[in-house]
């Protein structure tokens, strides 16, 4: 019997995408907002000037870069600065910066830049206008910086090794956009295709803010020699942008359920859809393969000095090498091999090895993958309760969203070891020690399983509608809410306790950078570590004659 075209594969089960561990093993695909970006601006022959450069030889000044579209023209605003070493820090609290930058909407005027001037280097303490749609600063990897003007203002290429260990020469400490600090509004932005899949602007404001860094710093080199040499342009292109990523972007998994949904989902719908093919072409084998042996090359070369990310790291090589070892007898002609090849990692692989192979089944089948991008963004406006729901509906939503809440001891200090709050001094979140920190007055609900676990014993013996119940007991709406939400986007609730002894913060964060398409995660701790975005990638004067995706794994 002919075997089907296509045959119909569930998308995984929620309750097994959101847990923590996972979400902290997820990888970049080509559904990750860097790739989405970068294949728009090449299918629209996008282009790019430096349109002007007013940097002296200290290496301070500004530059803007353009980004042309059809029907748009984004400007970067970039400032560069002479920063004494005691000055520089990565931390939140810090005010000054070896880089600063906003992304303006259109062709900045010489009033702009002037206005910008005295707003972006400031930062928090600054203030931009509906003209920009993002605001960012970055910091030198001092010692590669160094070496690399030195090496080329002496007529040599940087060492490789070197280059290889950091990855970049600046990393950005935020990227902010969204309104905040007068920023433009995202609903002012949202229905430019350009920019309508999640978290463009601050793509392009990155993508920008490496052309400048790496004309920086070969800037710098001429300016101590006139005869330097430039980059090659294949190591050029080892510089990614490096970034520093706390606790202050942890909470977003929480706050964002509807988006959050439409990122996995899609991903989700992607993967079941690869998985259901009947065949694969021997060009699809050998675009899989060679993506498998590239992504088994990262995993080696990959590095951190962290435990948690060295047993991590440990477990994916052990993964890559199970994997290329069963594709050496895989039998791709026999029906729905993609299908059989994911149940095998399934069984075989640790979480890691199931979600990078999760990412390399999507990379042969970009006509089929890449429409996915479109589903990505949400509408974030409220929601509003459907208090005519019965109270039992609810219990039972609870309970099939949130059945291991419901079989925890929430009286075990393990299990609401944590309190998350936001703050006073710079309105970012923090997490504090329950037993250690008075801080129940100031606690967020970010326990979405905590909250439904107090709300499942309070509604027993209610009933009738449950807008009765919150009328008595307000303090439950925003879990209901959030149920409600649940209920039609499956994947818009993490399926673990967000407050145990045990959470890692770094799960949340590597869940979200995963979908920005970041590489090469480094924890410098379980609340904050470090990513490198864009590293191989195609710069703006290369991205017409190169391919925009074939950058997000090592070279073969």
């Amino acid at each position: 019997m002919k075997a089907p075209a296509h045959k119909s594969v569930p998308l995984r089960d929620p309750q097994v995408v959101m847990k923590l561990a996972r979400m902290g093993c997820f990888h970049q695909s080509r559904l990750s907002f860097m790739r989405i970006l970068l294949r728009r601006m090449k299918d629209e022959a996008w282009q790019f000037a430096c349109a002007d450069w007013a940097v002296d030889a200290r290496g301070v000044g500004h530059a803007v870069y353009s980004a042309e579209g059809p029907e748009r023209t984004y400007s970067l605003v970039a400032f560069a600065h002479d920063l004494p070493p005691e000055a520089r820090s990565d931390r939140v609290i810090a005010t000054a910066w070896d880089a600063t930058f906003a992304l303006f909407d259109g062709v900045p005027e010489a009033a702009d830049i002037e206005r910008l001037r005295g707003n972006v280097p400031k930062q928090e303490a600054g203030r931009v206008s509906a003209r920009e749609l993002t605001l960012s600063r970055a910091n030198r990897s001092v010692r590669l910086w160094d070496h690399v003007v030195g090496r080329l203002a002496d007529g040599r290429q940087p060492d490789l090794d070197l280059v290889e260990s950091v990855g970049y020469l600046m990393r950005t400490t935020a990227v902010y956009g969204s309104a905040k600090f007068g920023a433009a509004d995202r609903a002012e932005i949202a229905d430019r295709p350009e920019l309508s899949a999640p978290f463009q602007a601050e793509m392009l404001t990155v993508y920008l803010i490496r052309a400048f860094v790496l004309d920086l710093v070969e800037h710098m080199a001429r300016s101590r020699n006139a005869d330097a040499v430039p980059l090659d342009p294949a190591l050029r292109r080892r510089f990614g942008i490096g970034n520093s990523t706390g606790l202050g972007m942890a909470p977003f998994l929480m706050n964002h359920p509807r988006l959050i949904h439409n990122w996995i989902a899609a991903r989700e719908w992607a993967l079941a859809e690869v998985r259901g093919l009947a065949q694969a072409t021997g060009e699809d084998v050998d675009v899989f393969r060679g993506y498998a042996a590239r992504a088994e090359r990262n995993a080696q070369e990959w590095q951190s000095e962290h435990p948690i990310q060295q047993a991590k790291l440990a477990e994916l090589r052990a993964d890559m090498a199970a994997l290329s070892e069963h594709l050496e007898r895989f039998d791709f002609a026999a029906p729905h091999p993609w299908d059989r090849l994911w149940r095998w990692g399934e069984g075989a692989l640790g979480l890691e090895g199931q979600e990078q192979l999760a990412a390399l089944l999507l990379e042969p089948y970009g006509a089929i993958v890449d429409t996915a991008a479109h589903c990505m963004a949400a509408d974030e406006g409220p929601v509003r309760i459907d208090g005519a729901r019965d109270v039992a509906d609810i219990r039972a939503l609870i309970e099939a969203v949130h059945p291991d809440a419901l079989a925890t001891n929430w009286d075990a200090p393990e299990e609401q070891a944590r309190v998350w709050y936001v703050s006073a001094e710079k309105l970012e979140p923090r997490l504090g020690e329950r037993a250690e920190e008075d801080l129940e007055a100031y606690a967020q609900p970010l326990c979405p399983a905590r909250d439904a676990a107090a709300l499942h014993a309070a509604l027993a013996g209610e009933s009738g509608p449950v807008a009765e119940f919150l009328l008595r007991h307000p303090e439950h709406r925003h879990t209901v809410r959030r149920l409600q939400i649940a209920e039609a986007h499956p994947y818009a609730e993490v399926r673990d306790n967000t407050t145990h002894a045990d959470m890692a913060p770094i799960d949340l964060l590597r869940a979200k950078l995963s979908f920005f398409g970041a590489t090469r995660f480094d924890p410098r701790s379980d609340r904050w570590l470090r990513i490198t975005m864009f590293q191989n990638a195609p710069f703006p004067h290369e991205l017409a004659a190169l391919d925009p995706d074939d950058w997000s794994y090592p070279a073969p």
